[in-house]
């Protein structure tokens, strides 16, 4: 009734563009959500160990960085090395 008030007919409404439809929900999503999430977590991953890669000390390695990064480090993976 308010669209043929509003003088907007069934007939002249772009395809998908019905009352109550949602809009341009139709398709599945491109790839599975467990993946996304491995993905998302991943690229978290990586962009965390590149930033502290990029704020470690000289005297520190590749190793070192990746021991704080996954916790496992002890405090002599942090002293310098002799």
């Amino acid at each position: 009734m308010a669209d043929k008030a509003a003088g907007v007919g069934a007939e002249k409404r772009p395809p998908g563009h019905q009352p109550g439809e949602v809009l341009h929900q139709t398709k599945k999503m491109p790839f599975c959500p467990v993946r996304m999430a491995v993905g998302g977590v991943a690229i978290a991953g990586v962009i965390g160990y590149v930033v502290l890669y990029s704020k470690k000390k000289p005297e520190a390695s590749a190793v070192d960085v990746a021991r704080v990064a996954t916790g496992t480090a002890t405090p002599d993976n942090t002293r310098p090395h002799k």
